[in-house]
């Protein structure tokens, strides 16, 4: 009889653990899931910011360019 409640007393503490572990899993599913959200907004505005810099710098580039000429009415 002893045994068996030592292994009652064993199933219990295993089934606790494995109790707490799904716990902690789903817990940290959720947080990868909100990361994952975030770094496709961050990768979006990256895109974003990366091409308004390219065009701010095509118009740098060629701006000088234009200052020099004269408007097409003169």
């Amino acid at each position: 009889m002893d045994r068996l409640a030592e292994l009652n007393t064993r199933v219990e503490e295993l089934e606790s653990r494995l109790a707490f572990q799904e716990d902690t899993l789903a817990q940290l599913n959720d947080v990868i899931a909100a990361q994952d959200v975030n770094i496709r907004a961050l990768v979006a505005r990256l895109k974003e910011l990366g091409d308004k810099y390219r065009d701010l710098s095509f118009e740098l580039q060629s701006g000088d360019e234009k200052q020099d000429e004269k408007p097409p009415h003169y």
